[in-house]
Formats: structure tokens, C-alpha cells, sequence
């Protein structure tokens, strides 16, 4: 693996190096990691990887990987969202897969730029939805496919934080508040577009319309760091996406609760190895991980049950899938560039009807 961004200072590209070295299929050997040579050479040597192979730029890096017999597979982008276009192209031009941080881009112009890329390229890419790599995740996805809810009706997608509720201070909350950084979206984006995906991914169904309600906060910012969003799916279910950094005291509380004619399923991030569901005779039962599950959790699992796996285990399984896809292994689950394309019309949208009091608009791609 090479990797563009995460530099010293980042917080996500430490998580991605150790997610993806967690079951030793993927290793990173390069990497431009700073717009700053000297920052770069200083990740590399923290990342330890050979002094050579720690570019001053990305067109650097894949030029000294492509002369190289044991060059990089596969570029991870894990840089601000400006930067994740010009880097997925320019690697799928030079012949690389690429997987890429969420959001998949700065704006939906760009996510329609870099769609029509991978289709031309015809090259393996990928986005690192965290929480679909969840085993009961996949386990709640399996049992909604196979109709254990019935007709699902109502879909409830919450992601909390309150890392944002005060002074924005450092730089991950200096370029997340940034729109020439950033993007169109700020809450919205960063971690509106996991729930969104995460509905999607668990139910099976797509949003057709939506009704935005987002806002700025706290005075003086550019981007929201709030956001309401009511929801209309492909078969008439309703749905509403509540996303916040402004939350006092909420850390990363995530949680999908899904309901139809015959039954609910309830699952929360931070209670990640448990999966309620509940039977409309009021009866509860809690499904748990590493016990007697469908394929996919069980593909998903690492440890017995009562040995609790958590997000770096979830993104460990984005990233196993991803280099068992290079291989062209089946059943691998990651998420693709419709999913990264449909996250930034998402944002798009609620972004534009909110700030223009539109109502509810039509959704799609």
C-alpha cells in the first residue's frame, strides 16, 4: 500500500496503517504524506518504511513506485477531501486501485469527475464506510434482506458527537470547518455521509427525497456542524438522519434503529457487539457477536464471543475485503464509488435545500 496524507498530526492515517496491517495482507511501504517534503520524510520514518520511499508529492510517489519490481499495489487517500480528486486520478491514470476516504470528495462536481475516472480506468476502488465493516452490522444487513423485519417502515440514523461544541482548536477541526478544505459540507459531510451510508447499507433501500434543516451553530463558522434530515425511501418507507458535532459531551455515538410490520432491529457503535431485536408481541431478544450468526458476521469476526472487536476491527474488514477484491476473491463487502457518489449528492442536496428553504426535493445521482 501507498498512502497520500497522514502526515504528523493526522489523526486518521494512523487508524487506516494499523486497520490495514491488523490481519498482515497489506503492508505500507510508501507514501507522500505531507505537502511538505520534510514532514513526509518525518511520517515515514514514524510509519517506518525505507527513507527512500517517503515522497515529496504525490506524482513523485507513483513515479518512483511504477520504476520500482516491487512497487505499491494500491494507493490508500486519507488527505483532506480537496485533495482526494486530483490523487484518485492521478493514481488510477497511473494504474493503481485506490481506496479512498469518506466523503469521497470536496463537492458533487467532483464526485461526478472522479466517477467517470473509475469507470474509464475499469480499476478496483473502494471508500472506507467504517461502520459497514461492523460484523453485526452485516449481520443486521443479512437479516433485513431476508425479511425477518418484513416491510421495513421506518429507518432512524443517528450520529452524535460534541467534539465541536466548543472553540474549534487543532488542526482536524481547523480544516473540517474549512469550506476551501472541506468542501460544500461540514457536519454534513464528515459524518452525516456515514449515516446516510449506513441506512442505505443496512436496509437495502435508497432515498428518493429529503427535507434539510441544517445550521451553523456556533457563531462565525462557514459550515454546518448540525444537521436534520428527514428522510423518504425507495419503497415508501420514512426516515430521519440526525448528525451533530455541537453535542456537549457526546463522543461517537452512532446508532441505527430500523422497524418494520414484523419486527425492529437496534444497533449502536458503542455498544457495537450487540444487535437488539425486537418482535411486535414486546418480546426482545440480543443477538451477539461471535456467537451463532449468518456468513457475513461470522466473515467479519476475529475472536470468540465475549472477546469484544471494535473500529479498528471494522475498518480492518473494509480493508481485508478490499485486497481480497484485488485478488478477485468473492464476497468481499466495500463499499464502492456509487456509495462515495451517493454520499456527496446526499451532502449536495441537504446543503442546497437547507439553505434555501426548499422543503422536500427529489434525491438521486
Amino acid at each position: 500500500m501507498g498512502m497520500i496524507g497522514g502526515g504528523p498530526g493526522a489523526f486518521i492515517g494512523p487508524v487506516h496503517r494499523i486497520a490495514a496491517e491488523l490481519d498482515r495482507e497489506i503492508e505500507l511501504v510508501a507514501g507522500a504524506f505531507s505537502s511538505d517534503p520534510g514532514r513526509s520524510r518525518e511520517a515515514g520514518e514514524a510509519y517506518g518504511i525505507e527513507p527512500s520511499r517517503a515522497y515529496a508529492d504525490v506524482a513523485a510517489m507513483l513515479a518512483g513506485e511504477g520504476e520500482r519490481s516491487d512497487g505499491i499495489d494500491f494507493v490508500t487517500i486519507v488527505s483532506p477531501n480537496h485533495h482526494h480528486l486530483p490523487a484518485a486520478r492521478a493514481a488510477l491514470a497511473a494504474g493503481l486501485p485506490v481506496l479512498c476516504d469518506k466523503p469521497l470528495t470536496a463537492n458533487l462536481a467532483e464526485a461526478r469527475l472522479l466517477a467517470v475516472a473509475v469507470r474509464d480506468a475499469g480499476l478496483p476502488f473502494g471508500v472506507t464506510y467504517t461502520y459497514s465493516g461492523y460484523p453485526m452490522v452485516r449481520e443486521a444487513r443479512d437479516r433485513i434482506a431476508a425479511g425477518v423485519l418484513g416491510t421495513v417502515r421506518k429507518v432512524v440514523v443517528e450520529y452524535p458527537q460534541g467534539w465541536l461544541a466548543g472553540d474549534a482548536e487543532g488542526k482536524q477541526a481547523e480544516w473540517r470547518l474549512d469550506p476551501a478544505r472541506a468542501g460544500e459540507g461540514g457536519c454534513i459531510a464528515d459524518i452525516g455521509t456515514h449515516a446516510f451510508q449506513l441506512a442505505e447499507f443496512v436496509t437495502g433501500l435508497r432515498v428518493t427525497r429529503l427535507f434539510a434543516d441544517l445550521a451553523a451553530v456556533v457563531p462565525g463558522r462557514q459550515l454546518d456542524d448540525d444537521a436534520a434530515v428527514l428522510l423518504r425511501f425507495d419503497n415508501g418507507a420514512r426516515g430521519v438522519l440526525l448528525a451533530s458535532q455541537i453535542e456537549t459531551g457526546e463522543l461517537n455515538g452512532l446508532r441505527i434503529r430500523v422497524y418494520g410490520d414484523r419486527g425492529g432491529l437496534v444497533w449502536r457503535q458503542e455498544d457495537q457487539t450487540n444487535l437488539m431485536l425486537h418482535r411486535p408481541d414486546g418480546s426482545s431478544e440480543i443477538l451477539r457477536a461471535g456467537t451463532a450468526l449468518g456468513e457475513a458476521a461470522r466473515r467479519a469476526s476475529r475472536t470468540p464471543g465475549g472477546h469484544p472487536e471494535g473500529y479498528l476491527e471494522a475498518f480492518a474488514n473494509i480493508y481485508r475485503d478490499f485486497a481480497r477484491q484485488l485478488r478477485g476473491e468473492p464476497g468481499c463487502a466495500v463499499p464502492g464509488i456509487e456509495e462515495g457518489l451517493r454520499g456527496m449528492a446526499f451532502v449536495s442536496t441537504a446543503v442546497a435545500a437547507s439553505r434555501d428553504a426548499r422543503g422536500w426535493v427529489d434525491f438521486g445521482i
